[in-house]
């Protein structure tokens, strides 16, 4: 049965590589993805995809449900240049009597509530609290874990801030505040500060902080280093859903991020092509500040 799936959903995804299948959603997805290459002097030249079958429910009346991941793989080409785009997207198949009748995108931040407080800012004395941000040896860990999950630390179902914190400290960022989880900024002993995991957090941390990890933000994407934040906020709300951090520049030196929740890496750092994507989305742009 497996083997069987497999094959249906393999087809599926081929077809929409391929341009064989415009109704699927993931195509659609594309075509957004090719429209905005295209405002930009860009191309995909190739596109390649592989789905994977992750869990298989019970039938029931016939019906049987499939969660699977799908990795995307672009190569695009902007004046003259060439990269590569990952991405993992997760989706929900349901077959009745073994034919593929609905196929969709699981959105990750769809109805999605995380508790926070606010940031409580104090000046404190702790060890290490000067340092040289190691912008190089972020990327390489954001690229190292774009795609899996470091066992030193927890994970999450909703895991991009967490993995953007992992990067940070990467590059020497030092943790502090423990074990007040409404200051500073910091995972211990499998605790954790807001503005570790949640987006909205690192958002209003990274500008107040006054002390280790800290940043000022600038007003325009083009001004942001390796290693720098952006931060969403996909309803335009004034509550920040998700984080990336800057691991590439494209050909006219606008950012190319890394991500967790969905997996991307070298993505454009719009997100015009999200699932989660709005015409009220706002950003937040930061750039990391050191003692440099």
């Amino acid at each position: 049965m497996r083997e069987q799936l497999q094959a249906h959903l393999e087809k599926r995804v081929q077809q929409c590589v391929s341009n064989t299948g415009s109704t699927i959603h993931s195509c659609k997805k594309i075509e957004r993805k090719k429209a905005g290459l295209g405002s930009r002097s860009g191309e995909i030249i190739k596109a390649h995809a592989i789905g994977t079958i992750v869990t298989i429910g019970k039938e029931k009346d016939d019906v049987r449900s499939v969660n699977y991941r799908v990795h995307f793989k672009y190569l695009i080409k902007q004046q003259g240049l060439f990269h590569i785009e990952e991405e993992i997207e997760t989706r929900a198949a349901e077959f009745y009597k073994g034919i593929l009748v609905e196929d969709k995108e699981i959105d990750p931040y769809e109805e999605l509530i995380v508790k926070d407080e606010p940031i409580v800012e104090e000046e404190e004395s702790i060890e290490r609290i000067s340092y040289l941000y190691d912008r190089l040896r972020a990327v390489q860990y954001a690229e190292r874990w774009w795609n899996s999950y470091n066992p030193a630390y927890k994970s999450f179902e909703v895991d991009c801030t967490n993995y953007i914190s992992q990067c940070l400290h990467a590059g020497e960022a030092p943790m502090r505040g423990y074990p007040n989880r409404s200051q500073g900024w910091w995972m211990r002993s499998n605790n954790w500060s807001y503005s570790w995991t949640v987006a909205n957090s690192m958002r209003w941390h990274l500008p107040g902080s006054k002390l280790g990890l800290r940043a000022k933000e600038v007003t325009s994407p083009e001004e942001l280093l390796l290693g720098d934040v952006i931060c969403y906020d996909f309803q335009g709300d004034g509550r920040f859903d998700h984080t990336t951090i800057v691991t590439a520049k494209d050909a006219f030196g606008m950012p190319l991020v890394n991500a967790h929740t969905t997996n991307s890496r070298m993505r454009y750092w719009a997100y015009e092509d999200s699932t989660a994507y709005t015409p009220n989305i706002k950003y937040k742009f930061f750039s990391i500040v050191d003692d440099a």
